[in-house]
């Protein structure tokens, strides 16, 4: 899907003459980017830990194993966002009143970009999801990932997700944002301070975690259920 949403932006630009729009593509980018930061924190986490057990001073590594893991966790989630965002494509601003591009394909286009980041966030969630239950619940084997506070910790990551998406669009904030906490508190704090605000707050936040929970569920949630079902029938 991701594939095929670049295909369909850069052959919107030549096959209708329009310029390159840049900005889908570089939300394409940032949609995938979560997924990787939380491996290459896993894989340098997991190097720490290594080095930890095979080293004598053991004790003086396994703080920098637990450094790198938290950093890594607070850089993924600053960026998990990025890839729902891809949701707020389907109001299609990118188009102008006398776009020569048909309509039925900046449809299909924009569709592509959402789902894109749709599945984005899915793996990112399962990712979570797999690692959570296997680090607090080891001697469960695999129905540790079915476990109540398991599905808690993928439903907080899905909300806050959808928290930062509104900030993104309405607020206009970027995950490097937060860089600047000053600046990142007084735009928050202004904007709330608005009428009507908090209330398109709640009901965005809402919408979209359950709309993003019941793809989950119907995605995420099969995968670790066919999973824990073929675990048991071994």
């Amino acid at each position: 899907m991701n594939v095929f949403a670049v295909v369909l932006v850069v052959a919107r630009a030549r096959a209708f003459h329009q310029p390159l729009y840049r900005p889908m593509l570089l939300n394409i980018g940032l949609s995938i980017l979560p997924v990787f930061v939380l491996l290459v924190g896993f894989v340098a986490t997991f190097v720490a830990l290594s080095g930890a057990r095979s080293d004598s001073t053991e004790g003086a590594l396994h703080p920098v194993a637990i450094s790198i893991a938290v950093v890594s966790a607070l850089v993924w989630l600053l960026l998990l966002p990025n890839a729902s965002y891809l949701i707020t494509e389907l109001n299609l601003s990118h188009r102008t009143d006398d776009d020569p591009t048909p309509l039925w394909y900046d449809i299909v286009l924009v569709i592509t970009l959402a789902m894109s980041g749709v599945l984005n966030l899915v793996v990112n969630v399962l990712v979570v999801q797999v690692m959570y239950g296997v680090a607090m619940h080891p001697t469960d084997d695999v129905a540790g990932l079915t476990r109540p506070d398991t599905r808690l910790v993928a439903i907080a990551i899905i909300m806050l997700s959808a928290v930062g998406v509104y900030l993104g669009r309405y607020l206009r904030l970027n995950s490097w944002d937060v860089t600047h906490p000053a600046s990142f508190v007084r735009k928050v704090r202004d904007h709330f301070s608005q009428t009507g605000a908090v209330k398109t707050f709640l009901g965005f936040t809402l919408v979209h975690t359950i709309f993003i929970a019941l793809l989950y569920l119907t995605i995420g949630g099969t995968i670790i259920d066919l999973v824990v079902a073929s675990q048991h029938s071994r």
